[in-house]
């Protein structure tokens, strides 16, 4: 068993991290020297195998395994998929909306998700938004009621980086007997997550952001896979009992979330995805989320100091691992920055900062300083 890395020693395994201030986590994880080596093993694989399909086939369950013991899981409660997307889809065409047709969601969902709920009016469902507010749980609350079948709520906002508070709209949709689809995309990897605490029924996470991995990889948890109200409506080969009975004719579907895979993986991504497991696998979660949180506190702090409107979360607890600052031309301010080897993630009308395990208080400092430095050449403004 290894001793948790401290922050210096996580930094050490992210060569850019030496010449660039990556700040932009919430967009695409710093890469690590451990995903290239296990992407050149890969391809050092099919130099030397030719077609080393039982090798694949063994990281595809070992970062199934993974990814189940970052949350809390079993594996086979865990389905691999190419994106979030595709996993609110397998959800959403499993559930017979002639029960219950409506699916709570809200504004400050990543539209992403939010677009394939609205995709199921064809299918009588109806999509009832939760606006913004101060409390975020009790419009949740008020949204409910008998008619609800879904339930969806981001763990972690995608623009402004408030954490909601996830349990207690878990508990308000048990009260009426809905389910719940939470979204961890900007969460997974930068707090602990249990999904036997939350007690939801789906939760969907990718590997390109915090969890350090490449494009091309999420995950589906499912509580109960097989008590669905349906069968997935898109499926393929990985979806089948035996994958490898190669029988055209046979639609059957496991009781293990595998029910809910497709076609073949991308086999890059899950290499570098379980590189980016064991890593993680070496992070005291609860000291990634205090280091974090500390990050947030100071850079909020400093840019406030220097006029700069931060669009952060009233109470410190619940902000995440990235917050926005407003911009009336974010991307102008992005590319000023990254002259300067500062990666930020404009999206919309915010410029977004976010902070991981790797980063430290002198990122901080020279990013304000730089943003200070725009506005002062460019006599630039935020919103």
């Amino acid at each position: 068993m290894y001793e948790p890395l401290s922050p210096t020693e996580f930094r050490a395994s992210f060569p850019s991290l030496r010449s660039n201030v990556h700040l932009c986590s919430c967009s695409l994880g710093a890469r690590s020297e451990q995903a290239a080596a296990a992407v050149a093993e890969m391809l050092a694989l099919m130099d030397r195998d030719g077609a080393p399909w039982p090798r694949f086939e063994l990281q595809l369950e070992r970062v199934r395994e993974g990814f189940a013991r970052l949350i809390g899981a079993r594996p086979e409660q865990i389905a691999i998929l190419p994106n979030a997307s595709i996993g609110a889809f397998q959800v959403a065409s499993c559930l017979d909306w002639t029960k219950r047709a409506t699916i709570v969601s809200a504004d400050i969902e990543f539209p992403s998700i939010a677009h394939v709920w609205l995709a199921q009016a064809a299918r009588g469902a109806k999509v009832s938004f939760v606006g913004p507010g101060d409390d975020v749980a009790a419009s949740y609350r008020s949204a409910i009621d008998e008619t609800t079948g879904l339930v969806s709520v981001p763990m972690t906002t995608y623009k402004h980086g408030i954490r909601l508070p996830v349990g207690r709209v878990v508990e308000a949709a048990r009260e009426r007997g809905a389910k719940v689809f939470v979204d961890a995309y900007q969460a997974i990897g930068t707090e602990p997550i249990d999904v036997v605490a939350l007690d939801c029924d789906f939760l969907v996470a990718g590997a390109m952001k915090y969890m350090l991995g490449w494009p091309g990889i999420a995950f589906l948890y499912v509580k109960d896979p097989g008590m669905m109200d349906l069968d997935p409506q898109l499926t393929g080969w990985f979806g089948r009992c035996n994958p490898f009975a190669f029988d055209p004719r046979q639609l059957d579907f496991p009781e293990a979330a595998r029910r809910f895979e497709t076609g073949t993986q991308s086999v890059p991504a899950v290499f570098a995805c379980n590189a980016a497991l064991d890593l993680l696998q070496r992070l005291d979660m609860q000291a990634v989320r205090a280091h974090i949180a500390a990050l947030v506190a100071h850079a909020i702090s400093k840019l406030v100091a220097q006029g700069e409107r931060v669009l952060s979360a009233a109470d410190a607890m619940q902000q995440g691992a990235h917050i926005a600052i407003a911009d009336r031309e974010p991307n102008r301010l992005a590319a000023f920055l990254a002259e300067r080897s500062v990666f930020i993630s404009p999206r919309g009308d915010v410029a977004r900062l976010s902070f991981h395990y790797y980063n430290t208080i002198s990122d901080v400092d020279l990013a304000c300083a730089h943003i200070a430095g725009y506005r002062a050449s460019s006599g630039s403004v935020g919103n």
